[in-house]
């Protein structure tokens, strides 16, 4: 489970930039990292461009933005490619790293209940210990939250 204040997680999966990318890679930078349900959604290619739209302002906060999903890697490439993403997407096919993240879970849509992706953003210090946890994301907005976050933890 995902707590505030405690070691996040490692990880190292493919990445849509190539080669894969592990969470000791990105020691020393804050990072933001969004889960989220398949490449080509509306509310996903929202949240996406979102973020790249404010790659600069997160980039100023020295930090890194990356997204992932269990879309595999050449879905990863188009969607990336069709936006102009210019932050990784990592693929996560068994589902291993959104569990540990707490981004798997029950969802409840239109009365019909079922497992799948939930919307989340974990930011992650410098020092690997998670700064902050969006366990329900809503798209709209979103952005600006985790900014915040940013500066509320560069703060301290």
């Amino acid at each position: 489970m995902i707590k505030e204040g405690r070691k996040a997680p490692g990880f190292s999966l493919e990445s849509s930039d190539g080669g894969k990318v592990a969470l000791k890679d990105l020691a020393g930078k804050y990072v933001i990292l969004y889960f989220y349900p398949r490449d080509n959604t509306p509310g996903c290619t929202t949240e996406a461009n979102d973020f790249n739209k404010a790659l600069r302002k997160i980039k100023a906060r020295d930090a890194v933005v990356i997204g992932v999903s269990k879309d595999s890697i050449e879905s990863h490439c188009k969607f990336a490619d069709k936006y102009k993403l210019k932050f990784p997407l990592l693929s996560d096919p068994d589902g291993n790293m959104l569990e540990t993240y707490g981004a798997w879970g029950e969802k409840n849509m239109y009365g019909k209940k079922s497992m799948g992706i939930i919307r989340s953003t974990v930011v992650i210090g410098p020092d690997g210990k998670v700064v902050k946890h969006f366990p329900k994301v809503k798209v709209n907005g979103h952005v600006g939250e985790v900014l915040e976050a940013l500066d509320e933890a560069r703060s301290d």
